[in-house]
């Protein structure tokens, strides 16, 4: 029953947050960056704008992931149900006007603009595309505005299995390592409880076992460990704690994920 209390309020605080005065507030937390037509939808968080707007055409929807299509790379595999994802953001903003609003930086280094959208009718793309379960929440250091309501927007798909939840590709890793070696150089969401935290000649390590050789660890740079601090949350105070990650899943040593901002960790159970 709690559980379902849970749910129920988070889908509630969602529906709150997107609909109405509420989405006029969303909206105001960022700032202006101009209206244009979507021309074309390259993938599931990406398109194109005619006119231009600031000699750039293309938009990132920013702060979300969508599963990724090929697109002519050499050697790359597509990610399941990406031509759905591509499809969901065509039924949200293809041939409309669509307004880009910032809340971080505003423009990647390929030259794109890294923008929440807000469609004709006030409708905030990034919640309907997260909602819906056509994409994950994916935040930046430089780019975390917004993150709470992404990850309700996300969580309301997730506990109905919408889109690629339900899809094994997308399901949430537990952190015990043998797994977790096969999914090394994809971007996962990690779930565990913290063994030990440890500062390494200022670096720290999270770790989710016994042996640090082998086991699953979010790693921490001294410039990190102080941003995350500065947030409220001391990585060294996690150990008990059950907390979920995402990042790129590198090895060093066993599999690892090197946390760069605050956002990428969620508490989910305190000892």
């Amino acid at each position: 029953m709690a559980g379902l209390i849970r749910l129920i309020t988070v889908v509630a605080v969602f529906w709150f947050l997107t609909t109405g005065t509420k989405a006029t507030e969303v909206r105001q937390l960022l700032r202006g960056g101009g209206t244009s037509i979507v021309k074309e939808v390259i993938d599931g968080d990406t398109a194109i704008l005619d006119p231009p707007i600031d000699g750039a055409e293309q938009v990132r929807l920013v702060g979300i992931q969508a599963p990724k299509l090929a697109l002519g790379r050499k050697g790359f595999e597509e990610w399941p149900l990406a031509p759905e994802a591509k499809t969901a953001l065509e039924r949200l903003v293809l041939g409309r006007s669509v307004e880009l609003r910032f809340g971080g930086a505003s423009m990647d280094r390929h030259g794109r603009h890294l923008a929440h959208l807000f469609s004709e009718d006030g409708t905030w793309v990034q919640g309907e595309m997260l909602s819906r379960g056509w994409a994950r929440v994916y935040t930046f250091p430089d780019n975390e505005v917004l993150a709470a309501e992404m990850y309700a927007a996300e969580n309301t798909a997730r506990a109905a299995r919408r889109g690629i939840w339900a899809h094994r590709f997308y399901r949430v890793r537990s952190s015990k390592a043998g797994p977790l070696y096969n999914d090394v150089g994809t971007f996962q969401i990690v779930k565990g409880t913290v063994i030990a935290a440890a500062n390494v000649r200022g670096r720290v390590y999270v770790n989710f076992g016994d042996d640090w050789k082998t086991d699953f660890t979010i790693t921490l740079d001294p410039k990190v460990r102080r941003r995350f601090e500065k947030s409220g949350l001391d990585p060294l105070a996690l150990e008990g704690h059950t907390i979920e990650v995402r990042g790129w899943l590198r090895k060093r040593n066993g599999p690892m994920i090197s946390a760069s901002h605050r956002q990428q960790i969620r508490i989910l159970k305190t000892p």
